[in-house]
């Protein structure tokens, strides 16, 4: 049974349990289970679209996606459509540049295709091993801060404001209270070391959302929409619904371009992030099984788009589970059959509200800091690229903005202060790019 799990999972018992790769799982599911009901309504806009058959392309995706990270790559590790990426689809290639639905499918899969071949290649793992360690630090740490900034904006702990763009909302009341409620639940059960502290933390906090008001609608913030069981509905109406008359136009290398530039960085620097978290980070800066990483990441995409849904991405919100102690493909397997499950039970995920969920993302951000320490501060041409990353990520509201900026910025600082011959030739190579992409903008 040992050998079994080893080779399936990389499990390994005596260094791994079972209860807590279980627990991990659960807890990742409980942090993304989100995305099963925000990608239809997004997705909602658009005709022809049905939320239903959307919901199952979504769940579909997850699992999919999340069971080829488990056996194949073997890492604590789950996928489902992006946020971000789903509404790039929706807002701008099918509402503003007046395309179909169809279009923007055909051009996911293309995108998903070329992110194969990148990944069997390994050109993208040598694009990623090229990225100094000083930057793979900052990335990991602005990843921290930037799924904190997420459950704070969430549960209304920080909302928006005219003058200021963001100001602390309302925390005596409705889902900001329960936010901070959950925060010190929480808190208090790390700091007693108790384990899966970060799941029962939302399940506490869901619990008491049942007795907290939220003052927008006067009705409490946990509540089951039901029904408690149901049959998924059929996704025919979007599988395998593709345009291929428009493969070579222009709007189609454009969308392609921006689909795959956007999957690439944003996937690296979540897998750096949570990598960082796990200790799957050597101490050159490479990540023990990044091809194989890739390679889920890029069949996931492709699946997601003959399914029906937006580019499918490794979550940041893994971290949460690998904040509980998951280590293994056990934990990524876990959180796919809770996908399966939610497709049948999807009154109860749906009950867990952002405000139960955000204490997790807040506390998980806060562990995924470390690498910051790493970070020689005194160097300034280490530091000035570092610091842009992480503020340029946090302030953007962009992993891949944060990554883009922060490589340029290093590639121009060396340069300019004699030390060009440091710069490695991917460095060079990428930060023109990078340069060109925002000039075109």
């Amino acid at each position: 049974m040992a050998e079994i799990l080893n080779k399936a999972f990389g499990f390994i018992p005596g260094m791994h349990k079972i209860r807590t790769e279980f627990v991990a799982g659960f807890s990742t599911f409980l942090t993304m289970a989100y995305i099963l009901a925000v990608n239809p309504m997004i997705f909602s806009e658009l005709p022809d679209m049905p939320k239903g058959a959307v919901f199952t392309a979504t769940a579909l995706a997850a699992v999919v996606s999340t069971l080829v990270m488990a056996f194949y790559a073997k890492k604590p590790f789950a996928l489902a459509p992006g946020m971000g990426m789903n509404a790039f689809f929706v807002y701008t290639v099918c509402i503003s540049m007046h395309q179909t639905w169809q279009f923007a499918l055909t051009a996911v899969l293309i995108e998903g295709i070329i992110f194969v071949i990148l990944s069997a290649t390994k050109a993208r793992t040598m694009i990623v091993n090229s990225i100094p360690a000083s930057l793979k630090n900052a990335i990991g740490a602005g990843i921290g801060l930037f799924i904190a900034f997420i459950g704070l904006q969430g549960s209304h702990i920080v909302v928006g404001a005219s003058s200021t763009l963001v100001t602390i909302g309302d925390i005596s009341q409705g889902p900001a209270l329960l936010a901070v409620i959950g925060i010190i639940i929480t808190g208090a059960l790390l700091v007693l070391k108790v384990r899966g502290g970060i799941l029962i933390g939302i399940f506490a906090t869901t619990i008491i959302g049942l007795f907290i008001k939220d003052p927008a609608t006067g009705e409490a913030i946990t509540k089951f929409n039901g029904p408690l069981v149901s049959s998924p509905e059929s996704i025919s109406p979007i599988f395998c619904k593709f345009e291929w008359n428009s493969i070579l136009t222009l709007d189609m290398l454009i969308v392609v371009f921006t689909f795959l530039f956007n999957d690439i960085f944003n996937t690296m620097g979540t897998v750096i992030g949570v990598s960082h978290k796990a200790g799957f980070v050597d101490g050159q800066g490479n990540i023990d099984g990044i091809d194989r990483i890739f390679m889920a990441d890029a069949i996931g995409t492709v699946f997601g788009a003959v399914a029906g849904t937006s580019t499918t991405t490794t979550y940041v919100e893994s971290a949460a589970g690998v904040g509980d102690g998951g280590r293994t493909g056990m934990t990524a397997f876990f959180t796919a059959l809770f996908f399966a499950v939610a497709m049948l039970f999807s009154g109860v995920f749906l009950a867990v509200p952002s405000s139960a969920t955000a204490p997790a993302l807040i506390l998980v951000g806060m562990m995924m800091m470390e690498p910051v320490v790493k970070i020689n501060w005194t160097e300034f041409r280490e530091a000035i690229p570092a610091f842009l990353t992480i503020a340029v990520m946090i302030c953007t509201y962009s992993i891949a903005d944060g990554i883009l900026i922060g490589c340029i910025s290093y590639v121009l600082t060396y340069a300019l202060t004699g030390k060009a011959k440091d710069i490695s030739l991917t460095m060079w190579i990428l930060s023109a790019l990078f340069i060109l992409k925002y000039a075109l903008l």
